[in-house]
């Protein structure tokens, strides 16, 4: 996790931390809760994903360490039990407490929040460029060729497996209509290109298997 751990390191310098503190010790913590034994899609595998899209597109970007900090904070707290927006909100706060005792300065801490608390609907607006690079990562995964798209979701399921299944079945396909239902999916224009057609096309599949009566 090596290179893991400089590629928060670098983003935490990018974004103004003082070195007052290692900025290691907030990374191990963030690994720690990445590795937590319930996740099985939000994992480190799901956060170095989304740091490579966030990579890839970061020329797009007003400030792409900012955005680089909220894709490490964006699912840190991940309880598949908790209702509504807490988890993101609790990964909003979490990072306020890591990069405030980094020396990032407030107005660093205060917009990697923001972005944080944007993953958990995914709505941005039209002008929020940074906002458009960390969801359109974090919705990567929609686009997955089908059988990853498939393994995505069967670990969805899995997390979740403390839910009955007709009930998971009604939860998961209002996630899906909500998604369905935004006026795109990504916002950048190369993502956008690359990525809209096949996302909604696993969307509505899964959407049709979840509802399928037989």
């Amino acid at each position: 996790m090596g290179d893991l751990l400089d590629r928060w390191r670098n983003a935490a310098v990018g974004a103004g931390a003082t070195g007052a503190a290692d900025p290691a010790d907030a990374g191990e913590e963030l690994l720690r809760r990445w590795r937590e034994p319930h996740r099985h899609y939000h994992t480190v595998d799901h956060l170095t994903a989304v740091l490579d899209a966030v990579d890839a597109y970061a020329g797009l970007a007003g400030r792409p360490d900012l955005v680089r900090l909220a894709a490490w904070c964006h699912d840190a707290v991940y309880d598949p039990r908790a209702a509504g927006d807490a988890n993101e909100r609790a990964s909003a706060e979490l990072a306020g407490r890591l990069l405030a005792g980094l020396g990032v300065p407030p107005d660093a801490v205060a917009e990697v929040s923001r972005l944080v608390l944007l993953t958990a609907g995914h709505a941005v607006a039209p002008d929020d460029v940074d906002g458009a690079l960390l969801c359109d990562a974090d919705l990567a995964v929609l686009a997955a060729p089908p059988p990853a798209y498939d393994r995505y979701a069967a670990a969805v399921r899995r997390e979740y497996a403390h839910v009955p299944e007709p009930d998971f079945r009604a939860g998961r396909a209002r996630v899906l209509s909500g998604l369905l239902a935004l006026p795109a999916l990504f916002r950048l224009p190369p993502t956008a290109q690359l990525w809209e057609r096949p996302a909604r096309a696993n969307l509505h599949r899964e959407l049709a298997a979840l509802t399928d009566p037989a």
